[in-house]
């Protein structure tokens, strides 16, 4: 009977913290799901939280709920808005083959989100030169991508904004359009549409 209310309490502690994560990174811009479960742990004054610290998968689905709740028609605009930018994005870089990912495309992102593009070329570069031609003030970046379970390696890409939304977009070798990095949501390859998938998105339902 005791372990049944230990583990009662266990799961009620984790949707606590589940939920609170989800408030912080609708309300303050946090992306990072770990800097989130701590920054809520802390918050709901737990200090040995290893044992239940939610998911990252049980943290979307909360922050989901929470739009829901809380964003009602100002989340949908703003979400539509980030879409419409995401396509414009994509139909000026259409020669890289470019995927929209991550939280415009699930439908959780936030007034902070950025829109997160996967594009494909045989040399970074090429990306760049098509920001400069276009007079696209742009910064380089990289950051670093799990592949699949053993291999992480460095991405090159670029960040730019268009109707003042940030974009970042990664530039994948042209052959890793086949296989999608894994996503750091539920450790499965990472959802990716294309331009004719985000126009059906942006269609009235």
């Amino acid at each position: 009977m005791r372990a049944k209310r230990h583990q009662g309490r266990g799961e009620n502690l984790r949707l606590a913290l589940a939920q609170e994560a989800a408030r912080i990174m609708a309300e303050h811009g946090i992306h990072d799901f770990l800097v989130a479960k701590r920054k809520a742990a802390e918050r709901l004054g737990l200090s040995e939280i290893s044992a239940i610290l939610p998911k990252n998968s049980e943290i979307e689905e909360a922050l989901a709920g929470y739009q829901r709740l809380f964003g009602g028609t100002s989340h949908t605009e703003a979400l539509a808005a980030q879409r419409r930018v995401a396509l414009a994005a994509m139909r000026y870089l259409r020669e890289f083959e470019p995927r929209l990912v991550g939280a415009v495309l699930s439908g959780t992102a936030t007034e902070h989100s950025d829109v997160q593009l996967h594009l494909f070329a045989e040399r970074a570069e090429a990306v760049t030169l098509k920001l400069i031609d276009g007079h696209i003030p742009h910064e380089v970046t990289e950051r670093r991508v799990k592949l699949n379970a053993e291999r992480v390696r460095p991405v090159p890409g670029v960040r730019f904004e268009m109707d003042d939304q940030p974009i970042e977009a990664l530039v994948f070798p042209t052959d890793g359009i086949r296989q999608a990095p894994v996503s750091p949501v539920d450790g499965r390859p990472m959802r990716r549409a294309n331009t004719l998938e985000v126009e059906a998105l942006l269609e009235p339902s």
